[in-house]
């Protein structure tokens, strides 16, 4: 219903802000990912996501469109509502959720205040494969090093490996250093593949 705001940020608070849209201040719920990557100026952007409930109407906002989806994903999951989907986007970044998901990382998700065994193992199970499905199409697998990234991938398919999970893997050595050469990427990939 509503899809994103632009306007001005009139309060910013770990858990939530208020930005003022024609006159209208809207309280959004937050993350403290989207709180850490909020800019210092008045004008901002926000993806929304609008909670309809009996009692309530609550608006969720994201910096990036890749949180709002994850965020999506989570609370399709049964047991996890808004409130835990928030709290894991404040424990982790989307791309460490979205990566312990596609690996089957239960003790990651585990580690994540107010997550269970078998809310960790449900998670995964209900959305391993819409994660791989979203992953390899979405712009959140695109890196800024994507050239590197395609010949380090062209690299381990040459030596044998599936280009899933040698994508999965390079994936996940970018996300902890952008700026690796394709040997290095190569290198790094290999230890855990």
């Amino acid at each position: 219903m509503i899809h994103h705001l632009r306007g001005k940020l009139v309060e910013k608070n770990p858990t939530h802000v208020i930005v003022e849209c024609g006159g209208v201040g809207y309280f959004v719920n937050i993350s403290l990912n989207t709180f850490s990557k909020l800019p210092e100026d008045e004008s901002i952007s926000l993806f929304t996501h609008l909670q309809v409930k009996e009692d309530s109407h609550t608006l969720y906002g994201f910096v990036e469109k890749s949180e709002r989806e994850i965020f999506r994903l989570l609370i399709s999951v049964s047991g996890i509502g808004s409130n835990i989907a928030r709290t894991m986007l404040s424990s982790m970044s989307p791309s460490q959720i979205r990566d312990a998901i596609a690996n089957g990382d239960a003790p990651a998700i585990q580690a994540i205040k107010g997550i269970g065994t078998k809310t960790a193992q449900r998670v995964i199970l209900d959305l391993r494969d819409k994660v791989l499905k979203v992953y390899d199409i979405d712009e959140v697998s695109l890196s800024a090093n994507n050239t590197n990234k395609d010949e380090a991938l062209s690299a381990l398919e040459v030596l044998g490996f599936a280009r899933k999970q040698a994508e999965r893997v390079v994936d996940k050595v970018l996300s902890q250093d952008t700026s690796l050469s394709v040997e290095n990427i190569i290198k790094l990939a290999l230890k855990n593949l």
